[in-house]
């Protein structure tokens, strides 16, 4: 019987905020009591997982003076330490506060940008003295409510210049760090600009130093906007440009959601993570995800372990389907060659040209061809119910 125990391999990680989230919505108060860095350090422990991520603010509170800030780092390395969990991601809280109601790096005004770079600088500091090699930009408060009060073009230039100031400062200071950003259509926001992975990726070829900067895409995110999130991966690591994954689950068209990984969407989560293991991703698989308001944190517990086992058991269906025999009988069928136009491969040349151009094809018989995809899509529907 397969194993679903995290592995420090997995490199299953979760963030202060998922697991130390307390339950608020925009409707209720907070169900849960507070937990410390610390504490969730070791309730990650507790469930296997082999990292933990960060937001500045979850770590150190924004009116930390320095004294109380060297103290709260050293507890938390020291929790690091006494438990083996490592930081491979840090971020920046850039929406929370009243600072950033504007947005924080597209601000109208240039001493909120100003700060925003100052903040950016200092966490960059803490997550790199932390131990993380990936620094994650969401822009949550970078769109508008009306386009009246902000220039788009305008605001794509702040966002440019600011990426390129902070890739120099990483450079400036020695550190091996890389930039994912983090793609969001809306919320908190009425629009969020760059809302996908594609708008992204055509960002990010703008920078001076594109080579360190890729993406972070998200499920929920993708899932909001009714997008294929698994076409948007795809894009991403074709491009050379998935430095990081959030993991959970989102019903389309929805708030942002943030579910537990698979609990919704089973099908397009095991599409998911055939993807990620067939390319051989190696970069971590962070769960940005909340327990259930209704928990308590043995529920929270659950709800981690959840992500993890979920993944695992997806992991271990991917393998199946790809062993099948009457699956990949069907495979076979629909990708049969037979060698004929293998001379297209390889690119353009005049003589391939003109050969293709007086190639006489069966149009009809072409259009005739039957494809076995209900009979597929049913096999794998079948695996997936554990009946294979």
């Amino acid at each position: 019987m397969a194993d679903y125990t995290p592995k420090p391999d997995h490199k299953f990680t979760f963030g202060l905020w998922t697991v130390g989230n307390t339950g608020r919505d925009p409707f209720g108060d907070p169900v849960r009591h507070k937990l410390s860095p610390v504490e969730l350090v070791h309730l990650l422990a507790d469930v296997g997982a082999y990292g933990v991520n960060f937001h500045d603010d979850d770590l150190v509170p924004i009116t930390a003076t320095p004294s109380e800030r060297a103290v709260i780092v050293r507890d938390f390395k020291q929790a690091l330490s006494d438990t083996g969990l490592v930081v491979p991601m840090a971020t920046t809280n850039l929406f929370g506060d009243p600072a950033f109601k504007d947005g924080a790096f597209t601000s109208n005004d240039p001493k909120v940008r100003a700060y925003a770079l100052h903040k950016t600088m200092h966490a960059i500091d803490l997550g790199v003295e932390c131990g993380a090699k990936i620094y994650v930009f969401w822009g949550g408060r970078e769109g508008t409510e009306t386009d009246s009060s902000k220039n788009p073009s305008d605001a794509g230039k702040r966002f440019r210049d600011a990426l390129n100031f902070l890739c120099e400062y990483v450079r400036d200071q020695g550190y091996d760090l890389k930039f994912a950003l983090e793609p969001k259509p809306n919320e908190p926001r009425s629009d969020i600009y760059l809302p996908t992975v594609g708008a992204m990726l055509g960002f990010i070829a703008t920078l001076d130093h594109p080579e360190m900067v890729g993406l972070n895409p998200e499920v929920a995110h993708e899932h909001m906007a009714g997008l294929n999130f698994l076409h948007a991966v795809a894009a991403a690591w074709d491009a050379g440009k998935l430095f990081h994954i959030d993991l959970n689950d989102q019903m389309f068209g929805r708030y942002d959601q943030d579910f537990r990984f698979g609990s919704v969407m089973v099908k397009q989560a095991f599409y998911l993570v055939k993807f990620l293991e067939d390319v051989g991703y190696s970069g971590s698989r962070h769960f940005d995800a909340h327990a259930y308001r209704t928990e308590d944190y043995d529920g929270v517990k659950a709800f981690a372990r959840g992500c993890m086992r979920t993944y695992l058991i997806l992991k271990e269906k991917a393998r199946q389907f790809n062993e099948d025999k009457e699956i990949q009988a069907l495979l076979t069928e629909i990708l049969a060659d037979d060698g004929t136009y293998s001379y297209l491969s390889g690119g353009y040349s005049a003589d391939k040209a003109k050969q293709l151009k007086n190639t006489t094809f069966d149009r009809v018989a072409l259009g005739a061809r039957g494809l076995p995809y209900e009979q597929l899509d049913q096999l794998t529907i079948e695996l997936l119910l554990g009946v294979r």
